[in-house]
């Protein structure tokens, strides 16, 4: 009987134990508990796993394990602007299933809502937005002399790529996905390239991504054919990592987060042998990718520090290749508009987009009903639109 009393007192403990755990988790992670992802596949998942998951991608290890990145000391002011009153925007925020929204001009606040229960505080993952944000690293190294020049071959960096379909690509081929490299992007196709490569075995002793992606067999000569592909900007983070010697996350810290100014921490997740994600996955407040935007704005100056070459965003954010669509086209690792706006674009409704003659920066999160192929992408382009024709009513 005693040893009874013992085991159901201290299986009350446990259970008083595990309550005291849960209730110390901030509402993000509780949230995630309530509605975990099945699998690891982010495309695979319902809608009320991605509302939980998207703002807590780097809460449970189970997922992916994340690197940190620091909070500015010296965080850029955002004072708030002139009102902007945007005729329908609750109606847009609640078709674009909208989790944050920040819309600045010439550096002060003019809308900020935000929906799904986020809020200022929280981080949103950003998915291909952070290819921007490893594109312009590329920048940074440059002007830092670990890069030589985009003229450089891949394998340069990157030896494990010799003798594969890269070894004859060009740094600026990577950042302009024109490598001519075999590659499937559909995001609704689980065999697709884009979803496998990420839960594919690893060589022993070779980067993840490194090892999937020289095997894959070339389509067309380097330069020849634009054609996008995540994969690729991965092997960018590896190429900065090899070149810089430092994780991802460490230069990106040292190079944008600190200088630029940005108020809150930010994580990166990371890949099977440890190395960011840098076609995905980098978690922030929907305040600091604004401050992106405004950094891009600078020409790559934060706070009188020149980060990335002079002349790095006239190329980076301007057409450089085609990409089928009339006004548009693809810079380095930016969605380009023939009336000089460029924007950072993620599946699923995340964006920054920038309009350098308008000063203006805006800044989304989102959970689409659809990767891509809804109907939310092109209700957004019209949105941006909207505001530009507000700003130039004089409102």
């Amino acid at each position: 009987m005693r040893k009874r009393t013992i085991a159901l007192g201290l299986a009350a403990l446990a259970v008083l134990g595990g309550l005291g755990w849960y209730a110390s988790l901030d509402a993000e992670t509780r949230g995630l508990l309530a509605a975990m992802p099945t699998n690891r596949d982010v495309l695979m998942w319902t809608v009320p796993q991605r509302d939980a998951a998207f703002r807590a991608m780097d809460r449970l290890p189970v997922l992916a394990e994340a690197h940190e990145i620091a909070a500015s000391d010296h965080p850029l002011p955002l004072p708030a602007g002139k009102p902007l009153t945007v005729p329908g925007i609750d109606g847009y925020m609640a078709s674009q299933r909208a989790a944050g929204l920040v819309i600045v001009q010439d550096g002060k606040v003019r809308l900020e809502r935000y929906g799904l229960g986020f809020d200022a505080k929280g981080r949103w993952t950003s998915f291909s937005v952070a290819k921007s944000f490893t594109s312009t690293l590329v920048g940074a190294a440059i002007k830092d002399g670990y890069i030589k020049s985009l003229d450089d071959k891949v394998s340069q960096y990157i030896p494990d790529l010799k003798g594969s379909a890269y070894d004859d690509v060009s740094v600026a081929q990577l950042l302009t996905m024109s490598s001519g490299v075999r590659w499937n992007e559909d995001y609704e196709d689980p065999k697709a390239d884009v979803a496998l490569f990420n839960n594919a075995e690893p060589e022993k002793g070779m980067d993840a991504t490194v090892s999937y992606m020289r095997k894959l067999p070339r389509a067309h000569p380097p330069g020849t054919v634009w054609h996008y592909n995540t994969g690729e900007t991965n092997l960018i983070g590896v190429l900065v990592s090899s070149a810089t010697k430092k994780p991802l996350s460490q230069y990106l810290e040292e190079k944008i987060w600190k200088p630029v100014g940005m108020e809150a921490k930010a994580t990166w997740l990371l890949g099977k042998t440890g190395h960011e994600i840098a076609g995905c996955c980098l978690q922030a407040a929907t305040r600091d990718f604004a401050r992106m935007g405004l950094f891009v704005l600078a020409n790559g100056n934060a706070a009188g520090q020149q980060i990335v070459p002079a002349d790095w965003f006239s190329a980076a954010i301007h057409k450089q290749k085609d990409i089928g669509e009339p006004g548009k086209g693809y810079g380095y690792q930016w969605w380009t508009y023939d009336d000089g706006s460029v924007a950072a674009q993620g599946i699923f409704g995340q964006g920054i987009f920038i309009d350098p003659n308008r000063r203006l920066v805006i800044a989304s999160n989102a959970d689409w009903t659809r990767a891509t192929k809804g109907p939310e992408g092109d209700a957004r382009e019209a949105f941006y639109q909207k505001v530009q024709a507000l700003i130039d009513a004089g409102n």
